[in-house]
Formats: structure tokens, sequence, C-alpha cells
């Protein structure tokens, strides 16, 4: 029932009884996502959605002694930087095929259940957002921080995040802010609190009690549920309903800097460390995102990334720019273009939703 992997030990997969269990084991890396570890969690979920003996499934991220937990903090963007440069066409595949597996989640025919314990970022939101059981804790701390490296909110990032209260979608896909257990299930992102001191109980019992049925693994999680912490953000909920409502980027940055309100001026003191052009990228994706199936956006967003890395090659690329400074040179001191919200040119905006791809050639033409 477990099919053979590729990724070398960065996927484990276990069944008992009628639950299949995987755990990202990349703990150095916080779990973050490489090419083989999506093939392997595509394959496992493949291979387990096909087999009636397994009625459930459960991913979580392995941990490290002594240090803060992590589900997944995305994907591996020094890989991203390095293929970049190098013209390596694995880029490509990285993201067609992530977007694929997001898909396959959104779209498991059984109960699939994400121990979102810790940082969950990224391609971390991309395989549990779509999870039946979303399981968060104390320790929970979910954002899609995109926008910091002149990236988009993707992995359906679109779809999850404009389906949230208000407009709280595009404040978390502006500023990237990280969010904590209670304010996930205020905003739909969450579904269920433990108390991180309850889960080696919960996984001990996925992992050697008995597991005969879909209902008893959810059960396993549900006997221990708790009341979730106060939302944290929900004193600010009114002020990014008035300012991220806004028309336009210019609109909204000009709203944050007309209020004398330290929410709004902390707010726009983070956002000016965007990238111009991404964030008014960013801002479009997730309107447009609004009114779309999962499939579509998907669609759209593999778009979006192609031209991230296409529309100007290389080092010029505001991804490539934006990881440079984030986590290969680490000097926190992105070289923008435009620097400037107001230089930012909306032709040049347009220019990231027009497909490279017509509709029988996408990459994704197969989802829905």
């Amino acid at each position: 029932m477990i099919p053979s992997l590729q990724s070398e030990g960065l996927v484990l997969a276990e069944v008992n009884g009628c639950l299949g269990l995987i755990t990202l084991n990349r703990p150095q890396a916080l779990n973050a996502l490489s090419l083989p570890m999506i093939r392997d969690l595509t394959t496992l979920l493949t291979a387990w959605a096909a087999e009636p003996a397994i009625q459930a499934v459960v991913v979580m991220g392995a941990g490290r002694e002594g240090k803060p937990a992590a589900f997944c903090a995305g994907g591996d963007i020094r890989f991203f930087h390095q293929a970049a440069l190098a013209g390596d066409e694995a880029l490509e595949a990285f993201f067609t095929e992530e977007y694929a597996l997001n898909y396959l989640i959104h779209q498991f025919p059984k109960p699939y259940i994400a121990l979102m314990d810790g940082v969950v970022m990224g391609g971390g939101m991309g395989i549990s957002q779509g999870a039946k059981l979303r399981v968060v804790t104390e320790h929970s701390k979910l954002a899609m921080p995109e926008t910091n490296i002149g990236l988009f909110p993707d992995v359906g990032g679109g779809y999850f995040l404009s389906r949230c209260p208000g407009h709280s979608g595009e404040w978390m896909a502006l500023t990237g802010q990280a969010i904590g257990a209670g304010d996930a299930i205020e905003l739909g992102l969450g579904d269920v609190f433990v108390k991180s001191s309850e889960l080696p109980a919960i996984i001990e019992a996925f992992r050697r009690g008995p597991q005969d049925s879909a209902e008893h693994v959810v059960a396993t999680v549900m006997e221990r549920a708790d009341l979730a912490p106060m939302a944290e953000h929900w004193e600010s909920r009114k002020l990014i309903n008035q300012h991220f409502k806004a028309e336009s980027l210019p609109a909204l940055m000009a709203s944050l800097a007309a209020d004398g309100d330290p929410w709004a001026q902390s707010t726009l003191a983070v956002l000016n460390k965007r990238s111009p052009l991404m964030m008014a990228v960013t801002l479009e994706q997730i309107r447009r995102a609004r009114s779309m199936s999962l499939a579509d956006d998907l669609r759209m967003e593999r778009d979006l990334v192609h031209h991230c890395f296409h529309l100007r090659p290389g080092a010029a690329s505001e991804t490539v720019e934006g990881i440079r400074a984030l986590a290969v040179d680490k000097d926190h001191a992105p070289r923008w273009n435009p620097a400037t919200v107001a230089e930012v040119d909306p032709q040049e905006v347009e220019k990231f939703f027009e497909s490279p791809w017509g509709a029988d050639a996408h990459p994704l033409k197969s989802l829905g």
C-alpha cells in the first residue's frame, strides 16, 4: 500500500489500519518542499485515493529536538534562485507539479487531515488549505509571505485568501502577515484548535492505535480539540477592511498614509519594504480570484509564476532579486524595479495576466 518514493527519505509514509500517514522529513529546512518531495506526495495521494483499504490520510511535519515546530515553511526558494539563473527547466516542472498537487489535495475523495503545528507558510499552506480538517495549535504561524521575495501568494493563495472575510485576504497577501490559531479559525484558514501538548498522544494513536474507519481517525483529533485562543488581529479588522478595500494599490497606500493610527502607519511601513510591482500584481490576483474556480485560479497563478521568471529573465526578475536579498546574500536590501508604487506601470502589471499558453497547451489544462 506504500508505493516507491524518490525523495530519499524527505517524505515518509506509514500505514496503520485504514490510515495513511505522511511525514515531511526535512526538519533542518523547516520541511520546505523540493521537487522530489512534491512528486512523492503526488504519488502517495494518487495511490491512496484509489486504494479502498485507505480511508483517511494525515500529513504532518517532522520536528527538531529542542527547536520550534514547523509543518512546512514553503517551497525551496534557494532552488528557485539557482534554477532561474541557470535556466533550469526543473523550475517550470516544480510549479506545474506543485499546483497540480494542491488541486489534488483540495479534490481528495477521503478525509485528509493536516496537523498545522508551527510554521505553515507558502507551499505549506498549499498542502494544508485543501484539507478536510485543518488542525492548528498555539504554535501555528500561518502566512503567505511571497511579496517579501518579489513573488505573489501562489499555491491556490488567490483562491483561499480571496475567500477570507472582508478584505483580510488582501491584507494577508500584500503584507505577508503571519497569523496564529485564533485568527486562522476566524478567517476560515483553520478548522480546529488542539494544544501542542496533545499532539504526541494523537500521533501515537495514529501510528499504533486501532484505526479502523475514517470516522475513528477524525475522532482521534476531535476528542482532544479545545477552545481556540482569541484572534490577535480582531481589533484591527475594521481598519483592515477600511484600507484594503481600496480600488488600486496607490489608493490603498494613500489611505494608510492619511490615517494616523499606529496600526495604519506600521502596516504602511511593511508595505513600503515590499516589491511595488508584485504588490500590484498580487492585489489584482486576489480581486480576480474571488470569482474564479480553484482550477482557473491555479491556471492563472501558473501564468503569473511563469512571468515572474521570464518577463524579466535572470537577475532582472523581481523574484530572483527578492530571494537574493533574503536568502542568498542576506543583505535584506532588495533593489526593486520600479522602486516606488507611483512608478508602477499598469500595463506592466497587465502583462502578468496574459497567458503564455493557449488553452490546449496550458500545463494545467487537465484541472477541473
